[in-house]
């Protein structure tokens, strides 16, 4: 079979193929073992009536036209694979020659992925917030710790959020008592708005011995009941105030693992510089593809973007499917009309084929490549995923003709993680940052005697 490339306008490429008369024969074979379980002869069963027999029975037209139809696409495909194409659409195919005799020649008219050509990639400067761990962002993990170990004391100082009061209240609609409304000996958290949001307002300001009536409708949380109005009547008995513990490293030893204060804000500041540090590496990679795509200044092709909202809105139908919910009550949850959705995901999609070509721009320039090793691990990894052997999913790849598409893969992701390595990242004010993650602390050796030999633990 031979091939050749013609470019054309608008990303797209006549491929020429030529299929010897030869090579077309075994086509045309398959085409009539079709035909002939298709088509009944008398005496045969179907499936099992000789080529020459089906020949003089409808013609050898009749089979070169099967085989035209069958084949030309197969032969298509080796002829894309064999050029490298990257095709990003279906082909308008022609045949040009060989339609009743000879060799089989059509023309294949496809588009394919443009190539891009991007400068100052290699000096990206993205923006990130700092993932710096202030001293007050500590105390309040140390206020949060110590509201659990809060107790509640009395006070004869009036209500306000956050303080406890002991109430008995009862909720009525039309005077008959509505149940899961009533309850004595009720402690309410001023400010929780677990009733209606009204309680919380008139509790402000009140003192114990207060008397409370007022009508409120009931909130969501009500379920079916939610929207009815209801009166309340609420008898303030005690009012209690949270007393935190004083944060000291008595309060520590007994709250914590740890043995002083000192410790433990060590601890908080060490996970959280941690979390920060992951945060602010997502952002920066986030922030990388959204420039790198910017570069890229052709007109995207359509076919590409359509691909990439269809990947979107499958994963979205996907997530909504697992959740028990439907488009519909997303779109009434979100307030986002339909058509206003499609131009939102038509608009990321956009942003994400942009990157993309920016990262196959950046592969082409630096001549990033995928190993063999690279590839065997990722289908190893993609293989314990899905719970399959890699041999198997590795011949099921090769059967799709996906090695390259993984091997495409892994280098925009070294592309990918080469821009970050060159970005230069800083903050809201233009400082540059840190992102790098702390090496960890070497292991201490062991104590040694006087001969330089690790000391053993004598024998009790």
């Amino acid at each position: 079979m031979e091939t050749t490339v013609e470019a054309l306008e608008g990303n797209k490429v006549r491929l020429r193929v030529n299929v010897p008369a030869s090579e077309f024969e075994s086509a045309i074979d398959a085409a009539f073992r079709k035909l002939a379980r298709e088509v009944r002869i008398p005496g045969f069963r179907p499936g099992k009536a000789p080529r020459r027999l089906l020949e003089a029975h409808l013609g050898s037209e009749v089979a070169r036209e099967q085989a035209i139809r069958d084949a030309v696409p197969d032969y298509y495909l080796k002829a894309v694979e064999a050029e490298e194409l990257d095709t990003i659409a279906p082909p308008e195919f022609e045949i040009t020659s060989g339609q009743d005799e000879g060799d089989v020649e059509f023309d294949a008219v496809v588009e394919v992925r443009p190539q891009v050509e991007i400068e100052g990639y290699d000096a990206l400067q993205v923006t990130i917030e700092d993932p710096s761990v202030l001293d007050p962002e500590i105390d309040v993990q140390i206020d949060s710790l110590r509201e659990r170990f809060a107790d509640l004391e009395e006070s004869t100082t009036p209500l306000a959020k956050g303080d406890y009061a002991q109430l008995n209240i009862k909720g009525t609609i039309h005077d008959e008592e509505v149940p899961g409304l009533s309850a004595s000996d009720f402690l309410y958290e001023v400010g929780s708005r677990l009733v209606v949001p009204k309680l919380d307002e008139e509790l402000e300001g009140k003192s114990p011995g207060d008397m409370l009536q007022f009508n409120d409708e009931l909130p969501a949380q009500w379920g079916e009941r939610a929207g009815q109005e209801v009166t309340f009547s609420v008898l303030v008995k005690e009012t209690k105030k949270k007393v935190l513990p004083e944060a000291d490293d008595e309060w520590v030893r007994e709250a914590s693992e740890f043995e002083s204060l000192a410790e433990l804000r060590a601890d908080i500041r060490k996970r959280m510089e941690s979390v920060r540090l992951i945060q602010a590496n997502l952002a920066v990679r986030d922030k990388v593809l959204q420039a790198v795509g910017a570069k890229v200044a052709i007109d995207i092709p359509e076919p590409l973007i359509q691909q990439e909202m269809e990947r979107r809105l499958h994963n979205l139908l996907h997530r909504l499917e697992e959740q028990g919910a439907s488009v519909e009550q997303y779109l009434a949850a979100t307030g986002v009309s339909q058509d206003q959705l499609i131009a939102d995901v038509r608009l990321e999609a956009t942003k994400a084929v942009k990157a993309d070509l920016g990262l196959r721009a950046v592969v082409a320039a630096e001549q990033i490549s995928a190993t063999d090793e690279e590839v065997e691990a990722e289908i190893a990894r993609l293989a314990e995923r899905s719970g399959r052997k890699p041999a198997q999913l590795r011949k099921e790849i090769e059967r799709g003709q996906g090695l390259q598409a993984v091997r495409s893969e892994l280098s925009r992701g070294k592309a990918l993680q080469f821009l970050v390595d060159h970005a230069t990242v800083v903050d809201e004010e233009g400082k540059p940052l840190d992102i790098s993650f702390p090496e960890p602390a070497p292991e201490a050796p062991p104590e040694t005697g006087g001969d330089g030999e690790p000391e053993e633990e004598s024998e009790a």
